[in-house]
Formats: structure tokens, sequence, C-alpha cells
């Protein structure tokens, strides 16, 4: 039996991105749009706790609140 000198050439990880920018760029975006929904997500939470006079006060209907057509956030 004859042992070869074959070597798996080590896999660099930066070069791997280098080469597959779209990869790492889609990635990136997916992440954004992940944090963009649980933050949405949050906000509608925020929202359908209040009670229908909190709601008055801010200028919102429960109606407002149940729509997508109505975006409310907070910072």
């Amino acid at each position: 039996m004859h042992s070869s000198n074959f070597t798996i050439p080590a896999r660099n990880i930066r070069s791997s991105r280098l080469m597959r920018p779209d990869l790492f760029l889609a990635a990136i975006r997916a992440a954004r749009w992940l944090a963009r929904k649980i933050n949405e997500r949050r906000n509608l939470n925020a929202l359908m706790e209040l009670s229908d006079e909190q709601l008055k006060d801010i200028g919102l209907s429960r109606g407002q609140t149940e729509s997508d057509v109505h975006v409310y956030s907070r910072y």
C-alpha cells in the first residue's frame, strides 16, 4: 500500500467571502429584513396592549392598529 501525498487545501473563510460577495450581501440583507420584521412585530404588540383611550390620546383607533396600512413605530 502506497501512501499518497495528496493533501486537501485548507479553506480560507476570507477568500471564500471574496469569491462569493453576492452570498455574503444576501445574508446581510436577510438579517436586516428579519430585524425589521421583529421590530415591526414588537411595535404592533405594544400597540395591542394599549387601551382604546390610550390609542385615542395618540390619534389612533383600534381598527388602524389592526390594519397593515397604518404603520406606527416608536423610537
